[in-house]
């Protein structure tokens, strides 16, 4: 049987600490399961730093995006890829990152990966063209993709006792949305005193402090699997992922281009003849079966879902505080706190509601925050006030933090520990692609009502984006454009409130009355 190396000792798969399985060695835990190992809050505080950047750098650009237009001059594609891509190349390479993780070890990716993610910020920081950026911020998904799995599963290793490992999920979830949501904050703050490459130069002193906290503090567990890394299936995940959501990308921008279809089907099948392949492996690179437990895939779903929604609405709502109402961008990153302070409370709130209500109703209940917000925000008067979009914002991040934080425990709840870095990669790919894939489709969906609410005879760049609308100078253009972003933002929040909704009823469906995650009723 295989066993994960912790400090050159085993661990035995059901979660037993490290140790037991091999007898003690050098810094091993005490052998009992539920024994606390020495530090491991200092370990968490360590993964939820690094984590919090990865997360922050999904949305810090959000209220920078303005500032690089001026200087940029990005087209409406080149726009959207820079915000974009990161989490596009992110979700391609977290299943193949956490199978690397499990074989070589989680220590050492994660700090191979948070190192290029230092180097990446500041090939960013220093960009002059859009080119130049869009590639800095591909390399900045590479090193989140090696850091993001191995904060989760490192998790997993760490806190042996099912009930702490739930309160560690639920700080870790808090600290992934919290990142997400203050990122305008922080980034509108940087931007106004320095500009848009600030939002990438902060990165690097928290690297540098990390990365040594994270030398010294954390432990390394790998699985002592006899079978190596199998290339092909790992090749087979990343086209695959990335076809798939390139051609949803394209295709939500309507028109049917051959070629965009092409891609999305290749994706498809790609992605099927991966599963296929980790069928026959003895030592897959995702144990695809996991997908036959219902409560798996439904938790999956949940935070594909669900961030697909969220992520463009905040986005959306990034750019509608800037542009619509003319606020600084860390004015603007300042009114999208409340979803901050919100997902942090329920993400604490979470272990305890899944140990008196179970599963099912906590993510039902997640769910329905998300479609009230929603709602409120479909049916809200225009021109909308920032009261409807601050009521929004709560309700979102309340939403999020129940849905995203049960899902994220039953997902860890359904491997064995030698195996924490599948679901790792699995909960932190249907993440980050979800609010790539948010960006992309809603985001694309956005700017075509947004195009047809325009007068007829407006510029194309004026069409393009409601940034290019007041760069006109034209009062009267730019009333319209605001006018088109409102419309636009309603009709997206009705297309959002759908698409919760049926992830609504298929957890209802999917998750068994009474379901618990190991470790919530403890």
């Amino acid at each position: 049987m295989a066993r994960d190396d912790h400090r050159g000792t085993g661990e035995d798969p059901a979660g037993t600490a490290p140790g037991a399985a091999g007898g003690p060695g050098p810094g091993a835990a005490p052998t009992h399961a539920s024994a606390p190992a020495p530090g491991r809050w200092a370990m968490l505080a360590v993964l939820c730093a690094s984590l919090l950047v990865v997360a922050m750098d999904a949305t810090i650009l959000n209220v920078a995006l303005p500032s690089l237009i001026d200087d940029m001059r990005p087209t409406a594609l080149q726009q959207l890829w820079i915000i974009d891509v990161y989490g596009l190349v992110l979700g391609g390479l977290l299943v193949t990152t956490g199978a690397i993780g499990d074989r070589f070890g989680r220590k050492r990716l994660f700090l191979t990966g948070f190192v290029i993610f230092g180097l990446a910020s500041v090939l960013a920081a220093t960009s002059g063209t859009p080119g130049q950026l869009i590639t800095g911020r591909v390399l900045l998904g590479i090193g989140g993709a090696l850091v993001m799995p191995s904060t989760l599963s490192l998790i997993r290793n760490i806190f042996t006792d099912p009930h702490e490992r739930t309160l560690a999920i639920g700080i870790w979830a808090a600290v992934a949305g919290a990142g997400a949501a203050v990122g305008p904050l922080i980034g509108g703050l940087l931007v106004e005193a320095y500009g848009w490459s600030a939002a990438f130069w902060v990165n690097v002193p928290v690297v540098a402090v990390t990365v040594l906290a994270g030398l010294r503090l954390l432990p390394e567990f790998r699985a002592a699997s006899p079978h190596p890394l199998d290339w092909p299936s790992a090749v087979l995940s990343v086209v695959g992922i990335i076809a798939l959501a390139w051609g949803i990308k394209h295709v939500a921008k309507g028109g049917l281009v051959p070629t965009d279809l092409l891609v999305l089907v290749v994706g498809l099948v790609v992605l099927g003849w991966f599963a296929r392949r980790q069928l026959g492996l003895a030592d897959p690179l995702l144990d695809v079966r996991l997908f036959l437990s219902r409560p798996f895939t439904a938790a999956a779903l949940v935070i594909l879902l669900a961030m697909l929604a969220a992520g463009a609405a905040l986005f959306l709502v990034s750019l509608w505080l800037q542009y619509v109402h003319g606020y600084q961008p860390f004015q603007a990153g300042l009114r999208t706190l409340p979803i901050a302070a919100a997902m942090l409370v329920a993400s604490l709130l979470t272990p305890r509601l899944m140990h008196r209500l179970g599963v099912r109703p906590v993510l039902a209940l997640g769910l329905a925050g998300l479609m009230a917000g929603f709602l409120l925000l479909a049916l809200s008067p225009e021109p909308t006030s920032y009261g409807y979009v601050a009521a929004f914002l709560v309700a979102l991040g309340l939403g999020d933090g129940l849905a995203v934080t049960t899902a994220s425990a039953v997902l860890v709840s359904a491997v064995p520990a030698e195996r924490a870095g599948q679901a790792g990669a699995v909960s932190e790919t249907a993440y980050e692609l979800g609010v790539g894939l948010g960006v992309a489709l809603l985001g694309s969906i956005h700017g075509s009502v947004y195009a047809r609410h325009m007068p007829a005879g407006t510029p194309d760049r004026a069409r393009e984006s409601i940034g290019g609308a007041i760069e006109t100078g034209d009062h009267g253009l730019a009333a319209a454009a605001r006018s088109a972003f409102d419309s636009a933002l309603t009709v997206t929040s009705y297309v959002s409130l759908g698409i919760v909704a049926v992830v609504t009823v298929l957890v209802v469906w999917m998750v068994p009355k009474g379901f618990r995650a190991a470790g919530s009723a403890h």
